[in-house]
């Protein structure tokens, strides 16, 4: 049986698909727009969500030229390591939303790094899809429900219990290290999958190691500098 021209058995693995790949979209959503004010929180989730959908279409149509681009895994995944870096760091420890929280800021971090992640995300799609752009795009929408739902929970589990932020940029350090050894002109050099998630769990444990040093010093930067610009 078909749909559009589509077999329903397609179709069905294509969402399944990108239900199971929209986990970490959530989760980088959440991290992104977690310290933004309350008012904020939910144009961070409504506007990211579409600009990362908004990606998705597009590479999903363009996939097979960005494939062509040397190194395009690697320097993705090198990219949303920095982020991941970044989400602990900016997570400074106090209570207060952090001085350069913004709304756009928070766009903007969410667009970038969907877009790195996407790559890894369109790909498997493409495949499942047998390069069905139709299926694709289908999957993409069929999604949205669960980003947008998924984030909105996150962020109230974050903002309770901190160590789930940690936990969320493992996860992100632990994709980003995923797209580094996927990254065909290094594939070679992770082959051997006993190195490749040694690779993965080195970079993962130093990313949040690094990020939760820095947090500590930053948050302990922020406590004298307050307490010194107290009244006597």
């Amino acid at each position: 049986m078909e749909i559009f021209g589509m077999s329903i058995g397609v179709l069905l693995n294509v969402i399944f698909i990108d239900l199971l790949l929209s986990g970490d979209n959530a989760i980088l959503i959440a991290l992104a727009a977690k310290n933004l004010p309350d008012d904020q929180k939910k144009k961070a989730v409504l506007f990211g969500t579409a600009g990362a959908i908004g990606l998705r279409v597009v590479f999903a149509a363009v996939i097979v030229y960005l494939l062509n681009i040397p190194l395009i895994y690697a320097i993705g995944g090198l990219m949303l390591l920095w982020i991941a870096f970044k989400l602990i760091v900016d997570d400074s420890g106090h209570g207060d939303v952090k001085s350069g929280a913004s709304l756009w800021g928070a766009v903007k971090t969410i667009i970038i790094a969907d877009a790195l992640m996407s790559l890894d995300n369109v790909l498997a799609l493409a495949g499942v899809a047998h390069g069905n752009l139709l299926a694709i795009v289908i999957g993409i929408l069929i999604s949205i429900p669960i980003i947008v739902g998924g984030s909105s929970f996150l962020m109230k589990v974050m903002n309770k219990y901190p160590i789930i932020t940690t936990i969320g940029s493992a996860i992100l350090a632990w994709t980003a290290s995923g797209m580094i050894t996927h990254d065909h002109m290094i594939g070679e050099v992770f082959k051997n999958q006993t190195i490749a998630i040694g690779f993965k769990i080195v970079m993962t444990v130093i990313v949040v190691a690094a990020g939760m040093i820095v947090a500590k010093r930053k948050a302990q930067k922020h406590q004298v500098t307050a307490s010194e610009n107290q009244p006597a």
